[in-house]
């Protein structure tokens, strides 16, 4: 082989992978404790937190369980909590009343959280129906039983200013309607919060990571959410969704799920002028946790490794089930 330079022996790559200190060095990319974003479940009724069986780890907070939370996420230097209310099943109804009360778990975990944190943390709340239906769909449902796209952006128009009179500084509307950003950001600027954020769940995908989420909320769906969510068949599709998003006023998107879709993520990422975000899903925790308990994984070592691939593939923010805890090792 040629000796000159940018071929073997003269090119050797291995030279910047000899010490762990020559790897920090060179690494291309890293990720940071405010780079992450902690979801969280607050269960109405809850006297202290309710494991999540399929999400060892997770749990259903109560109402004092989820300010602690908070405060530690605060203290680790997290980027953001996002709020998922789980309401009691006799709440529930046909178009998600309590998911606009002001006095349902949502909008009160929302002013805990605050009176906590203040503005020490970016408070972010889910805005989406399906905890608050007892069918479990994201939007209201026709005669037929169809969702009804544009009688539920008038239930999630509803639902923006409550959540952000209850002190969301971002939030998140994940149901996948047509319009739904352009509606929400309408609503908001015309009850007077201009100031809080959208962040749109722009890809968001009927995936069979989903199954563990749908415990952590006491899901009441029946049947399947493919007319709405995205096939995951499409990538394309996906960057009309950004186009569409983007025209309408969102501040973020976001890429749903994360590993199975690391190609979107990257192609998202070149072309959005804006952040962009990827959660790591419940079925991606609780597969890498399920793997790692039977001894098949090295368990801290994936967890790293899946968040770097997120921010190699170009997320800014990653909302993971992981945050604290990861936040904790990056500290060290």
């Amino acid at each position: 082989m040629s000796s000159t330079y940018g071929a073997y022996p003269a090119a050797r790559p291995r030279r910047l992978r000899t010490t762990a200190a020559m790897r920090r060095m060179v690494a291309e990319h890293r990720v940071h404790p405010s780079d992450l974003i902690l979801p969280v479940f607050v269960r109405e009724g809850a006297a202290e937190p309710v494991p999540v069986s399929s999400m060892p780890g997770v749990v259903q907070h109560s109402r004092e369980s989820l300010k602690k939370a908070a405060a530690e996420a605060v203290a680790l230097g997290l980027g953001g909590i996002m709020i998922f209310g789980v309401p009691e099943d006799a709440k529930k109804d046909a178009v998600g009343t309590a998911g606009t009360d002001p006095e349902g778990i949502l909008q009160v975990a929302l002013r805990d959280v605050r009176s906590e944190v203040g503005d020490d943390l970016v408070v972010m709340s889910d805005l989406c129906l399906d905890e608050y239906t007892d069918h479990g769909h994201c939007g209201v449902l026709d005669g037929e039983g169809r969702v009804d796209n544009d009688a539920t952006l008038e239930r999630y128009a509803e639902m923006a200013r409550v959540q952000a009179g209850a002190g969301a500084h971002v939030v998140g509307p994940s149901g996948m309607m047509d319009g739904q950003i352009a509606h929400i950001r309408s609503a908001l600027d015309g009850a007077g919060f201009t100031d809080v954020a959208v962040f749109a769940y722009t890809a968001k995908y009927s995936s069979a990571f989903f199954g563990p989420f749908r415990e952590a909320i006491g899901s009441s769906l029946t049947g399947d959410r493919k007319t709405y969510q995205q096939d995951p068949a499409n990538g394309r599709e996906a960057l009309r969704e950004l186009a569409l998003d983007l025209a309408e006023g969102a501040d973020m998107v976001m890429v749903k799920p994360g590993m199975p879709y690391l190609d979107v993520l990257k192609e998202v990422s070149e072309r959005a002028d804006v952040p962009v975000g990827a959660y790591q899903i419940s079925g991606e925790y609780a597969m890498i946790e399920a793997a790692a308990e039977k001894g098949l994984i090295d368990r801290d070592a994936a967890i790293i490794e899946t968040l770097t691939g997120f921010k190699r593939a170009g997320a800014r923010m990653i909302l993971t089930y992981w945050a604290s805890e990861a936040a904790s090792r990056l500290l060290r």
